[in-house]
């Protein structure tokens, strides 16, 4: 299947009240993570791109506490407004999955009695980011309750999250990654540690939590002095925390998107991100989101061609190391040489319109809609259980 090309969703026949067969999609959104409102935002991206005469759309939110809760299915709830952050709200509307293989319903309680069936969900798409939705908590409670989802499956989205095991699988998969080190939860660390983090890596630093996302939580250390506070601000969101060299070059993502029926994997044309704003000494979470004009995305990235042919090898690589499905971004650095580091791979990468992952595929000649509805169709094809 070429790019511009949209899948079959061919289907069980849900549980639409009406009796069709249109595929019911749950779009699931929120959480407990502190990148809430980016999955909101995401949701809305989705929500309105979802063709309602092809899929019948449920939107459920998981609210900052955990509660899984009916949502507005209107778009423009759920968008970035002049610094505004969307966030899922409690409407005392609680939504519960099947709990195996025999009752398929979706149940609606309301002040702790049923109040009505959504009947059957065909598929989940999952937009949850960070830990509780990206980590494999929400795949592996998904594969319990026997429900299809868009995204990769347990193990991928827990080796995804966690940009330690991530490092040793791409690393033991024979891709280049940048040297780090791993601050294990506990006390500390100590000067003497920190000393010889600097030692053994140089400066400048970047301190990261090992299982958060959209920047949340990162610092770049120039200095010494600096890495004890970088260090507590990682642990605020992961007991676990990464500490990486600061690479040289180009930083460039690409996307992926998971073959069905036994097709390959394929990569888009990558994107480069450029911070051209002196408050933003990285790509951070203001950046990403809330500054607009200080950051630059080309897409496709103005690379040499065999460049741009090695990132999106690398790319695919990266995601069938990790055992993705469906989606990913996979971001490297380009150094002066053209030689191609990995950086992190995204099993869940930042879903709007206006996020580089749907951007670069746009580039390769697949619209918005168009990758949502393939992205739904790879769903429908897959199994729970192993595969």
């Amino acid at each position: 299947m070429d790019a511009t090309t949209a899948p079959s969703t061919d289907a069980p026949a849900s549980g639409h009240p009406d009796g069709g067969a249109r595929p019911r999609v749950m779009v699931l959104f929120g959480g407990r993570s502190g990148e809430h409102a980016i999955s909101c935002a995401t949701a809305g991206g989705v929500l309105r791109a979802l063709d309602r005469d092809r899929y019948d759309v449920v939107a459920v939110g998981i609210t900052p506490d955990g509660q899984w809760v009916l949502a507005d299915d209107d778009p423009a709830r759920w968008v970035i407004e002049d610094g505004r952050l969307p966030r899922v709200e409690d409407t005392a509307t609680r939504v519960l999955l099947p709990q195996g293989t025999v009752e398929r319903d979706v149940q609606v309680v309301e002040s702790g009695r049923l109040a009505r069936t959504l009947g059957v969900v065909d598929v989940v798409f999952p937009l949850l980011h960070g830990p509780f939705g990206e980590d494999g908590t929400l795949q592996g409670l998904l594969e319990l309750a026997d429900v299809r989802y868009v995204g990769s499956g347990v193990l991928a989205s827990a080796v995804g999250m966690d940009k330690h095991m991530m490092k040793l699988v791409l690393a033991g998969s024979g891709l280049r990654v940048g040297p780090f080190r791993v601050l294990p939860a506990g006390a500390g660390p100590d000067a003497a540690t920190l000393d010889a983090l600097v030692a053994d890596l140089g400066l400048p630093l970047f301190v990261k939590p090992a299982r958060a996302g959209s920047s949340l939580g990162i610092t770049r250390v120039d200095r010494r002095d600096q890495l004890e506070e970088a260090v507590a601000e990682a642990r605020r969101h992961d007991p676990k925390v990464v500490v990486e060299t600061a690479l040289v070059g180009r930083e460039v993502e690409c996307g992926v998107l998971g073959g069905r029926d036994g097709a390959p994997a394929r990569a888009s044309l990558p994107g480069e991100v450029v911070v051209t704003d002196d408050r933003h000494t990285f790509y951070d979470f203001e950046a990403k989101y809330l500054d607009e004009a200080g950051v630059t995305l080309s897409c496709p990235a103005d690379l040499p061609e065999d460049v741009t042919d090695r990132v999106r090898e690398v790319a695919v690589r990266a995601f069938d190391a990790v055992g993705c499905e469906g989606l990913a971004r996979v971001d490297v650095f380009v150094t002066p040489d053209d030689e191609v580091v990995v950086n992190e791979i995204n099993t869940m990468p930042g879903f709007t319109p206006y996020s580089m992952y749907p951007r670069m595929w746009e580039a390769t000649g697949m619209s918005y809609p168009e990758l949502v509805d393939e992205l739904v169709g790879l769903a429908l094809a897959r199994p729970t259980g192993l595969r």
